[in-house]
């Protein structure tokens, strides 16, 4: 989202600036998503063994996972699968940002403006693209490597060693499983995200003078809005792609609906909510951060960029 509306965003400076939020914003909440992933899973070892319970029949929960990852893998294993999704999320952004700034400036009317359901479409289109593109193969990556993490004995040693095993077991295909409920879940993501941005920003400048800019904490806080808004809108396709994504949905699952279909009919409706505090502790600082840097990146980046 380029800082001036009116101007024609410049593909190559919104790449630079997305990559570059994504990345900063993957590294420092990635802790968050660990947990959220691992609630997701249903068990500290990652099968399902009922509504929200462990191997031993206590209630997970955040802090419960939290402490015992610490104790038992310590501060890395809060960042077991972290390269894969720092990488992933660079790209990730990069894409999103770009598409999103090329379907926005079709989608603008004469006087430059952007209404909110053409935002939303133009997210929509930013989602479905970054979720081919990069989220699957990342998102896949960082669930069975968080998983095998959490094994007696894990399988993989590293990111390439995930990889290159992920492929010698189930192919090019094994990378992109899931890819149904990652497109659904990054195109709310991006049409809800986007939209509420848009929206919340142009009410905020609505009320300074014209050419002013806004705060940089003003930005944090429409960016974090956006993140909860985005939240709970959306978790449902974040938990079954979770699930699609982990070592044993082969011979869980057959496809999306039915992986969906199980969670409804065996766990409840609000499993498809779980993980919901650490994934909205992760978007609310996700939001703040990735627009507040991609607003101070982009300038720089147009400035030296063709």
């Amino acid at each position: 989202m380029s800082p001036k509306g009116k101007e024609k965003e410049k593909p190559v400076a919104s790449l630079l600036a997305g990559a570059t939020a994504g990345g900063v914003e993957a590294f420092i909440t990635y802790p968050l998503e660990s947990l959220k992933t691992q609630l997701q899973f249903g068990s500290p070892s990652g099968k399902v063994r009922g509504v929200g319970s462990s191997a031993n029949g206590q209630k997970l929960t955040p802090y419960g996972i939290l402490t015992d990852t610490l104790r038992e893998r310590g501060v890395r294993g809060l960042y077991a699968g972290v390269t894969a999704v720092v990488i992933g999320n660079a790209l990730k952004a990069g894409v999103r940002f770009t598409t999103y700034d090329q379907f926005k400036s079709i989608l603008k009317d004469d006087q430059g403006n952007l209404t909110a359901p053409r935002s939303m479409l133009a997210g929509l289109g930013a989602g479905m693209m970054e979720a081919v593109i990069a989220v699957t193969p990342s998102e896949t990556i960082k669930t069975k490597m968080i998983e095998d993490s959490k094994r007696a004995q894990p399988q993989f040693n590293g990111l390439i060693d995930g990889v290159r095993k992920i492929v010698a077991q189930e192919g090019v295909g094994g990378l992109y499983r899931g890819v149904g409920p990652v497109m659904l879940r990054q195109g709310a993501n991006s049409a809800v995200r986007f939209s509420s941005y848009s929206t919340l920003k142009q009410l905020a400048q609505g009320n300074l003078p014209p050419g002013q800019a806004l705060p940089g904490w003003a930005t944090f806080g429409i960016g974090s809005t956006a993140g909860v808004i985005t939240v709970y809108t959306t978790m449902p396709f974040d938990v079954v792609k979770t699930r699609m994504q982990s070592l044993e949905a082969k011979k869980e699952y057959r496809n999306a609906l039915h992986c969906a279909y199980r969670i409804a009919t065996e766990e409840g409706i609000l499993k498809f909510w779980k993980g919901t505090v650490p994934r909205l502790g992760r978007l609310v600082m996700s939001g703040g951060i990735v627009f507040s840097v991609y607003e101070k990146v982009y300038p720089l980046a147009a400035s030296v960029v063709p």
